[in-house]
């Protein structure tokens, strides 16, 4: 261990325990739209019920990938500005509450979505989701930005760790809640509420709970988590907010642009490393992200697990990915994050090369969660990476070059497991697709340095937003 990574675990200013949950909750409740409605509820609805008898151009989950990805481009274009614009004007927190209750706002009228009347529910749902996606990453950029307000050089690791770990667990909560209560059974009537299945109400009322379950959980880092102090437009630090006035910046979109490039230019000179790590992070967090995408498919197509099983596999694998994440926080906070990063992406690489050659259930039971006990860690000291490389009072604008970046790529997985699958001719060739994107974003990761405790220290200091005592 060398003196600058074993430095990460130097006592510092504590931040009190109530502000570090009261922001995690947001995690907690943000599973609400994660995993609820674009993952496993309402996309699967939209697509097999309410668009299901669409054939021409496309089909209805043809029509949602392209949505989707057209959320997307929004994304890697807007979320920069978004979190510069919330730095410069000391808004942070507006723009979080802004945003997440605008997402919320899309939830609850997913309600209305009936699956009796497709024409014109299916195209309403459909742009309900994709703006649903953008205002949801814009309030993550915010949410992101304000790790350094909730924690210490010292905490950072373990901070966010834990808040990736709400997440985990408030998906895994809420997704049992809304199985047992609104979908499972097999008659018209389903759940244990016995809502009936016309008109796809018991999954509308799912997006209702899903809406009033984020909206209450938003609460606590919205009172208890302080605001970020303004940036002075064209300055290189925050200045003394005057809150009589409620001009945020005095700066225009297309000035905002011109900011971020001269940002991005004068990054570049003072520390190429931080757009390094934004690439290399970039790649491997879309192997990350392959990996829960096709994990389910796998299961069910090359080791045999029965479709009914994945859904208890999926919360045996968030689990353990929250524990995962847990643990590696502290070891982040001693080691430092890149070492957790590269020793989670090597474990996955080598699980992963175990399941190239493995059969059955119980083979993938053991390293299929083994994976996924490594996912959590690397995804969390990803965050905490940034976090410690942010320039003073330019976190809104880093995580929103984050998500930026991320988007950019995120057609790496899906595309080499593809292709993988076609050259191969078999599903369980796209393992090594998933795995080459891991293994690229692996080896950009290793000339990046990591950030020294006395970096992370002054960046800390400098910003009077984060806490000093």
């Amino acid at each position: 261990m060398t003196a600058s990574s074993s430095s990460f675990s130097r006592p510092s200013s504590r931040v009190p325990r109530g502000r570090v949950l009261a922001w995690a909750m947001w995690d907690w409740g943000s599973a609400a739209f994660n995993a609820v409605i674009v993952t496993f509820v309402f996309s699967v609805y939209l697509t097999d019920s309410v668009g299901k008898d669409l054939e021409e151009p496309f089909s209805a989950a043809t029509w949602l990938s392209i949505a989707i990805a057209l959320a997307g481009l929004v994304i890697a274009l807007t979320a920069p500005i978004m979190g510069q614009r919330a730095d410069r004007g000391g808004r942070r927190r507006r723009s979080l509450a802004i945003w997440t209750y605008l997402t919320i706002v899309l939830t609850a009228l997913m309600f209305l979505v009936d699956a009796d009347v497709p024409n014109p529910w299916f195209w309403i749902g459909l742009v309900l989701l994709a703006v649903g996606s953008i205002t949801f990453e814009f309030a993550e950029v915010s949410y992101f930005a304000m790790l350094r307000q909730v924690s210490t050089p010292a905490t950072v690791g373990r901070v966010s760790g834990f808040g990736w770990a709400m997440g985990y667990f408030g998906g895994i909560f809420l997704l049992l809640a809304a199985f047992l209560g609104f979908i499972s059974g097999d008659g018209d009537e389903r759940g244990l509420l016995g809502i009936t299945v016309d008109g796809g109400l018991n999954v509308r009322m799912v997006c209702l709970v899903a809406a009033v379950w984020f909206a209450v959980f938003a609460l606590p880092v919205l009172l208890k988590v302080p605001e970020n102090r303004p940036k002075v437009p064209g300055g290189d630090g925050p200045t003394r907010r005057d809150d009589d006035n409620d001009d945020d910046t005095g700066v225009g979109i297309v000035e905002s642009y011109l900011i971020l490039w001269a940002d991005l230019k004068a990054l570049w000179r003072r520390d190429r490393r931080t757009v390094k790590f934004l690439v290399a992070s970039a790649i491997f967090r879309d192997g990350l992200a392959g990996v829960f995408t096709f994990g389910a498919i796998l299961a069910v197509t090359v080791y045999g697990l029965a479709p009914g099983d994945v859904l208890i596999f999926g919360v045996a694998a968030n689990i353990v990915a929250a524990l995962g994440a847990v643990a590696a926080g502290y070891l982040d906070d001693r080691l430092g994050p890149k070492t957790v990063i590269i020793g989670s992406l090597v474990a996955m690489l080598l699980t992963m090369t175990v399941l190239l050659f493995v059969d059955g259930t119980t083979m993938f039971w053991i390293f299929g969660l083994l994976m996924c006990l490594f996912v959590g860690p690397a995804q969390s000291a990803s965050r905490s990476f940034l976090a410690r490389l942010v320039p003073p009072a330019s976190d809104g604008q880093m995580f929103g070059l984050y998500a930026t970046t991320g988007r950019a790529v995120s057609f790496l997985a899906p595309s080499l497991f593809a292709v993988f699958t076609a050259v191969f001719a078999a599903d369980r060739a796209g393992i090594a697709g998933i795995a080459l994107v891991l293994l690229v974003g692996l080896l950009l990761l290793l000339p990046v340095r990591t950030p020294t405790t006395s970096e992370t220290t002054e960046h800390w200091a400098a910003d009077p937003s984060t806490p000093t005592a």
